[in-house]
């Protein structure tokens, strides 16, 4: 199957922190573009998603039985 990945977004909109330093409420805000690469990432998110696509499948179509909602 094929895969695709869309960029990761920056938050250009002025955000609340902490500064751990000194223990003051500071704004940070993003300038430019500061995306973190995915592609280290990508094999082992594909093979998650596809493991909980498959099973997701395999108990929609009765072959593992569902276990939620009982108590033991």
């Amino acid at each position: 199957f094929r895969v695709a990945f869309k960029p990761t977004p920056s938050i250009r909109k002025p955000q609340k922190t902490v500064d751990l330093r000194t223990m003051r409420e500071v704004e940070i805000s993003v300038t430019g573009r500061h995306d973190p690469c995915i592609v280290p990432r990508a094999v082992p998110i594909v093979e998650a998603v596809t493991a909980i696509v498959l099973v997701d499948h395999a108990i929609a179509a009765g072959l593992i039985p569902r276990v939620l909602g009982r108590e033991a």
